[in-house]
């Protein structure tokens, strides 16, 4: 049984700290500790001075970290520094409320730090018999988005016996904290049984929730089918599927001013002639592709109009050879698609892509479409658009592309 805080045979503070005891369901934190006071030096270092009210009461250690994380500018400004002194604090001491703001933090701002995520995780683990669907949801969300598995060796065991309990109270946030472990490349076989059974599908239908949980379970049958070939259990029913991402995601569109693909269209315009690609094309079962090139047997490139720019959904045998090879090789026409990878498609100060984003290319390939990744750092050190042709051109004839006259 679980000591309440604060019982006899609990931590005792040691004699430097003065601790500041919570109520039931709050946090205890030495209220002169490194981690507070970082933390309000960073919130008084982005905020004007405020005179405190005389009839406001002092907070305490666990207020003033909520107090700190829930700050606007502080959540629009991450500190890398600052973020990692929040490790040092002892996971009994924070609540959940206190780890879901740490977690969005990390989300939000793309920090792929591995003590944080690991301390989140084994949070998880402890407080696993305290935890509802929907906190779990909010604390699981980082490590799919930033593509981090934890180390912590009770995460999957803890979050199966979670979703077990859970699934069917919450159905958004059963699915939710599923599509985070598909991210991951992780599925929990008798999670996917439940959420793709005839009266789960049945309880979400006609809900409010009932579009975007479609599309989750729509984004888990593709997975199932691309990822698990021996699973054995039920589907989603071809009915209920909905295309996954129909169009560019939002974060492309709210960044459209600072992307590279107008100028890459225009390169790709100029170099091969506006009917030999197409742009933003959704292909089966619903993901949106940058810029798609059907590629004969010999190399060349042809007008997108002559042939079917979809490759068959579900592939018809494996795949994944054909992803790894060289596309002239193949007898029939391939699909090179060409992905930009832009600066916000990783995680901050890293190399690692974002798992919706590590996602979407691994399917691509496992379906049969030649990837050909355009990484931001390249794009930005080409200086003007006769650079940029240039540098496309590099690109296709490292494939063993040919186009123009030379191409037939």
């Amino acid at each position: 049984m679980r000591r309440p805080r604060g019982e006899p045979g609990s931590r005792a503070p040691r004699p430097t700290e003065r601790v500041t005891y919570a109520g039931p369901g709050e946090s205890c934190f030495p209220s002169d500790g490194p981690l507070l006071c970082a933390l309000e030096r960073e919130r008084r270092s982005r905020l004007p001075p405020k005179a405190p009210s005389p009839h406001q009461p002092a907070a305490h250690g666990g207020q003033r970290l909520e107090t700190a994380l829930s700050c606007p500018h502080f959540l629009r400004y991450p500190r890398q520094h600052l973020i990692r002194s929040l490790a040092e604090a002892r996971p009994e001491e924070l609540t959940p409320h206190v780890m879901v703001l740490l977690a969005q933090h990390l989300a939000r701002h793309r920090l792929r730090e591995p003590q944080l995520l690991e301390a989140i995780a084994h949070f998880l683990v402890v407080e696993e018999a305290q935890l509802n669907s929907k906190v779990v949801q909010k604390l699981v969300l980082p490590f799919g988005r930033l593509n981090y598995l934890p180390l912590e060796q009770q995460f999957m065991p803890c979050l199966e016996r979670i979703l077990a309990r859970e699934a069917g109270v919450a159905p958004l946030a059963t699915v939710n904290i599923l599509m985070s472990l598909c991210q991951l490349q992780r599925f929990p076989s008798r999670a996917l049984q439940f959420v793709f059974s005839p009266s789960f599908i049945n309880h979400i239908s006609g809900t409010p929730p009932s579009l975007i949980v479609r599309r989750y379970l729509s984004l888990l049958d593709t997975a199932v089918e691309l990822e698990l070939p021996g699973y054995q259990g039920p589907r989603l029913p071809q009915r209920q599927r909905v295309p996954i991402f129909p169009q560019p995601l939002i974060t492309d569109r709210a960044r459209c001013k600072y992307s590279h693909k107008d100028i890459v269209a225009e390169g790709l315009r100029q170099l091969l002639g506006e009917e030999k690609y197409r742009q933003d094309l959704t292909v089966p079962p619903g993901y949106c592709t940058d810029f798609l090139l059907c590629v004969g047997s010999s190399g060349a490139v042809l007008p997108v109009r002559t042939q079917d720019p979809f490759l068959p959904y579900p592939p018809r045998s494996c795949q994944q050879d054909q992803a790894d090879s060289n596309p002239t090789t193949q007898g029939s026409p391939q699909r090179v698609v060409l992905m930009l990878r832009e600066r916000w498609h990783f995680c901050r100060e890293g190399r690692v892509l974002l798992g919706s984003r590590a996602l979407r290319e691994r399917h691509l390939g496992l379906m049969g479409y030649q990837l050909l990744p355009l990484p931001f750092e390249e794009l930005e050190s080409q200086r003007g658009l006769p650079q940029l042709k240039s540098y496309l051109r590099q690109k296709l004839q490292a494939l063993g592309l040919r186009w123009g006259p030379e191409g037939g």
